[in-house]
C-alpha cells in the first residue's frame, strides 16, 4: 500500500531545483496552478505544458516517476472527466453540429474537448504538486509555508508556527498509518483472508474494518507525540533555532520570474485567441 502511493515522497537527485528555496517553489506552483485556471484552450494548455515538463526534466526525476502520481487519483480524474462530458453534451448539444447519440445520451464535440480540456488540467495540476513534493522536504516545506504565512499575521500572533506544526504532523502521520493498515491486512491475510479470490462486496466490508484498529492507533500516537513533546519542553511560540534557515537567493527570484512570465504570457494569448 505504501509503495503505491508515491505522491508525497521526497527523491534526492541532486538538482537544481532541489536546492530552491521551498518559499520559491511553493509561489511557482501557486502561479502555475492560477495559469492552468486562466487557460481558455488547448493551445494556453500546450504552452504550460511543454513548460511543465522542462522544469520536471530539470528536476532529474524519470518523467514515469511523475506519471505514477498520477494513479491514485484515476478514478477521481475518470469522475471529472464524464461529469464535464455529460454535462457540456446538454449545453451544446443544439449549437454544435458534430453530435452523437448514445441511446437517451447525447454526446457533443464541444463536451468532448472540454471533458478532456479538464482532465489535462487536473494532470497537470497533479503532476506539478508532485515536483513539489518530489524536491522538497515536509519539514523544509512546512517551514516555507509558515514563513510565507508568518509576514502576513499579526505582530506576536502563533498562528502561522502553529499551521506549520500542524502540517507538519500531517505529514508525518501519513506514513505511519498507512504502514500500521498494511500490518493490519497481513495479519488478517496470515488469518486466511484472501483478497484475490474475494468479490467486491467481501473486500469493501473487510476494509472497512481497518477503521477501528487504524483510528485508534492514530489517537495512540498522537497521545504518545503529546507526551513527547511535553517532555522535551516544547511550547508554540517560544524562541528557537533552526538547523537550516530559508535564504532567498537569485536563482530562487530567477525561477519565480519564470512562472510570473508563464502567467502573463498564458493571458496574453487568452486575450488574444
Amino acid at each position: 500500500m505504501r509503495d503505491k502511493l508515491i505522491l508525497g515522497r521526497m527523491i534526492p537527485t541532486g538538482s537544481r531545483v532541489h536546492e530552491l528555496d521551498p518559499r520559491a517553489k511553493i509561489t511557482a506552483m501557486l502561479l502555475f496552478a492560477a495559469a492552468l485556471i486562466l487557460s481558455g484552450g488547448w493551445a494556453e494548455l500546450a504552452v504550460l505544458a511543454v513548460f511543465s515538463v522542462i522544469v520536471l526534466t530539470a528536476t532529474k526525476i524519470p518523467l514515469r516517476t511523475y506519471l505514477r502520481a498520477l494513479r491514485p487519483l484515476r478514478w477521481l480524474m475518470l469522475f471529472v472527466f464524464l461529469f464535464q462530458l455529460f454535462a457540456g453534451a446538454g449545453a451544446g448539444a443544439a449549437a454544435d453540429s458534430a453530435a452523437w447519440t448514445l441511446g437517451p445520451v447525447t454526446l457533443t464535440a464541444a463536451g468532448l474537448s472540454g471533458a478532456l480540456l479538464a482532465v489535462s488540467r487536473m494532470a497537470l495540476l497533479i503532476v506539478f504538486t508532485a515536483m513539489l513534493t518530489f524536491t522538497t522536504t515536509p519539514s523544509m516545506l512546512s517551514r516555507g509555508i509558515e514563513g510565507m504565512i508568518k509576514p502576513l499575521s499579526r505582530k506576536g500572533s502563533t498562528g502561522a508556527e502553529r499551521f506549520s506544526l500542524m502540517m507538519r504532523l500531517a505529514l508525518r502521520f501519513i506514513p505511519a498509518l498507512l504502514e500500521e493498515s498494511q500490518t493490519i491486512l497481513k495479519a488478517q491475510a496470515a488469518r486466511g483472508a484472501d483478497y484475490e479470490e474475494m468479490k467486491i462486496k467481501e473486500k469493501a466490508r473487510l476494509l472497512m474494518s481497518l477503521l477501528v484498529p487504524v483510528t485508534v492507533g492514530a489517537f495512540r500516537r498522537a497521545e504518545e507525540l503529546t507526551t513527547s513533546l511535553e517532555a522535551r519542553g516544547y511550547r508554540i511560540g517560544a524562541p528557537r533555532t533552526s538547523y537550516r534557515r530559508l535564504s532567498w537567493s537569485g536563482a530562487d527570484t530567477f525561477f519565480t520570474l519564470l512562472f510570473v512570465l508563464l502567467l502573463a504570457g498564458t493571458l496574453t494569448m487568452r486575450l488574444m485567441l
